[in-house]
């Protein structure tokens, strides 16, 4: 009989040439699973979570860095538009109208990246001819940064 058996090397080296999901993908999508139970089938009577609190309990996890930007596009987000509702969506902070996200925030160390993002679904009211971005990195919570972002949120939004 065969042994089906492998050695540690040669698992090990299955393993990094796995091109499937990483942990934190795996974790986002089951963060976006948890998201979804708890808004529970339409119609439920049980007590709904307050989505402002999940948006800022996701912010108050992140790191220092991280956090001050996060809190910086919260306010600016929640004071450009106010109609926008604040939701978490796959473990990040994001902003949705009539339900369908618009905006989100993405922490450098959610996926392990360089710098934090904001990024806007194809929701968003951004078009400019046939090329335009729909993601920003972010390092710092300059001034100019700040008008950018509320600049984005008001064409966002249209």
């Amino acid at each position: 009989m065969k042994s089906t058996q492998t050695s540690g090397k040669s698992a090990t080296a299955a393993a990094e040439k796995y091109d499937g999901f990483t942990d934190e993908e795996r974790s986002a999508m089951k963060e976006r699973a948890r998201e979804l139970k708890a808004t529970g089938p339409r119609g439920s009577k049980a007590a709904k979570p307050d989505p402002e609190a999940e948006v800022l309990a996701k912010i108050a996890e992140m790191t220092d860095a991280d956090r001050a930007l996060a809190e910086r596009v919260h306010a600016i987000v929640r004071a450009t538009a106010p109609g926008l509702t604040p939701k978490t969506w796959y473990g990040m902070p994001a902003y949705a109208k009539d339900g369908k996200i618009v905006c989100f925030f993405q922490s450098a160390q959610k996926f392990k990246s360089r710098y934090a993002t904001l990024g806007f679904s194809d929701q968003a009211a951004l078009d400019d001819g046939t090329l335009w971005p729909t993601a920003f990195a972010l390092t710092e919570p300059t001034a100019a940064a700040e008008a950018q972002i509320a600049e984005l949120v008001r064409r966002a939004v249209g």
